[in-house]
């Protein structure tokens, strides 16, 4: 499958380029590259090669490949499933696809049991896998069950017409009812496990819309819009506020109140239009018990 990608700055390497862009690892990007798989202007590249802002690159991703993990019998709450798609609301806890030596327990293992069918289209890791959530965040995500239908959903979400919205409880009382944060997130300098707001020539746009559900003494419910999909996008985006989101392992205060196993943050709506009918859909999941005990602690 071909696929376009635009650098948004400059980039001293092809393969860091297409590592960001593509969200995979370098040591793909280079493969791909020294593998003939991109092209610039109809010319193949090498992973050295520097690339200028507004220049574009074709990446003809391979076809995928047996995907060898097992299926696990692990139950799902799937909110939605036809022939194109499922929508599953993911619990806290549950990694998303195989990576860092971890094969097993994953959403794609529970996938692999659960449904009849998954798009190949992101290769032997990611099968199905449009978009993804954090471990530790909870909540809705779409699956694309063929080819077709990834294609699609993948367009909405890169046009930003696939509208994601998070509910989270904040540190501290957040003065403005509602706002837009606009920052660049990157690599931080200092611990390259994290991410951070960084300078506009290290990392990307990313925007954000909060709006104040409720205040209580210490901590401020709110609802965050996404407009782009970095990674950690609101959790650092939060701490960028002054107001990380509560029990947040990585970005939040370090003496937490709570008992929590990860931040208190949930993807509770998700609106997309049908691959197949064009049909707009709005599915929704209620906060996780966890999150409303907390609440209930603190009102």
């Amino acid at each position: 499958m071909k696929k376009t990608f635009a650098a948004e700055k400059n980039y001293d390497r092809a393969d860091v380029f297409l590592s960001e862009a593509a969200e995979i690892s370098r040591s793909s990007a280079k493969r791909l590259i020294e593998n003939g798989c991109a092209s610039c202007g109809g010319e193949k590249v090498k992973p050295s090669r520097a690339v200028a802002k507004g220049e574009e690159f074709e990446v003809d991703f391979p076809q995928a490949e047996e995907y060898s993990a097992r299926p696990e019998n692990i139950p799902l709450d799937i909110v939605y499933e036809d022939d194109y798609l499922a929508v599953i609301n993911k619990p806290q806890g549950m990694t998303v696809h195989a990576g860092n030596g971890n094969t097993s327990g994953t959403l794609v293992n529970a996938l692999l049991y659960n449904l009849d069918s998954l798009s190949g289209i992101n290769g032997v890791l990611r099968p199905g896998i449009v978009h993804r959530i954090d471990k530790d965040t909870s909540g809705l995500l779409v699956v694309a069950k063929c080819d077709e239908a990834h294609i699609s959903l993948s367009k909405q979400i890169a046009e930003k017409t696939c509208k994601r919205t998070y509910i989270a409880l904040l540190e501290g009382r957040v003065k403005d009812d509602r706002g837009r944060i606009t920052t660049y997130i990157g690599r931080n300098p200092a611990d390259r496990l994290k991410m951070a707001v960084v300078p506009p020539d290290k990392g990307k746009l990313a925007v954000t819309d909060f709006e104040v559900i409720k205040r209580y003494e210490n901590f401020t419910l709110c609802r965050f819009g996404l407009f782009t999909g970095r990674t950690h996008q609101i959790r650092v985006h939060a701490k960028y506020m002054g107001h990380p989101v509560v029990g947040d392992p990585v970005y939040g205060v370090k003496k937490q109140k709570f008992r929590l196993s990860g931040q208190l943050l949930h993807a509770c709506e998700l609106t997309l239009v049908h691959p197949k009918t064009g049909e707009e859909m709005t599915f929704s999941a209620p906060l996780p018990d966890y999150f409303l005990q907390v609440l209930e602690k603190i009102k």
